[in-house]
């Protein structure tokens, strides 16, 4: 059955997009794009491909390593150089859909205020990296994040952008340093743009400790 689900999705793919040009609409009307980078691919070697990108492996084990409830110390900077705020938090990750995806609830206060967040990481096979997603009750934004994994200082380091509401229509770039310093304890350090300069400083740093 599995066999089978995996071919028709590549058979879906070819369908879609065996074509050199995709009809796109627009509020003009119907636009064609080249695809001038499209290779086709025969349906054995799409089949294992696509067996390969759904299929969890020692990435996402490491991932659920985590699993669990989590109590977090937070230091928080609102600018760089500027006088550092705390709080706690918990957070509880659990492994979701076979394995595939860790997804993770934030509950603590910010600035005297309840705060929740809530993210979805896992291990994408074809890319090679790590891929993040963050929401929470204090924007109407999505981050999105891609990061590599250092086994030589055993963290993974995120890049990506989130919305810069004082700036409309603009993106700001994150970056962050996920540090697995053992089995009950890790690290989280943010970096984000200084408002006044642009210039990158670290935003927050959590340090986890595993209940």
């Amino acid at each position: 059955m599995k066999n089978l689900f995996f071919a028709a999705c590549a058979a879906l793919l070819f369908i879609a997009c065996d074509k050199a040009k995709i009809d796109v609409k627009t509020s003009t009307g119907t636009d064609s794009i080249a695809n001038e980078e499209w290779k086709p691919v025969d349906s054995a070697t799409a089949n294992k491909a696509w067996m390969d990108f759904a299929t969890p492996g020692d990435m996402q084990k490491m991932l659920a390593k985590s699993d669990g409830v989590w109590s977090g110390e937070n230091t928080m900077w609102m600018e760089d150089g500027g006088k550092p705020m705390t709080s706690t938090s918990t957070t509880t990750n659990k492994m979701i859909f076979d394995g595939r995806y860790q997804s993770s609830e934030h509950k603590g206060n910010f600035m005297g205020m309840p705060f929740e967040g809530m993210s979805i990481t896992g291990y994408d096979n074809a890319k090679k990296k790590f891929v993040s997603t963050w929401i929470d009750n204090m924007g109407t934004g999505l981050m999105t994040m891609e990061g590599d994994w250092d086994a030589s200082k055993k963290s993974i380091e995120f890049k990506g952008k989130m919305t810069d509401p004082t700036r409309p229509g603009k993106d700001c770039n994150m970056r962050e340093v996920y540090t697995f310093v053992d089995d009950t304890h890790q690290t989280l350090e943010m970096y984000g743009p200084d408002s006044k300069t642009g210039k990158e400083y670290k935003t927050m740093e959590i340090k986890y400790t595993k209940k």
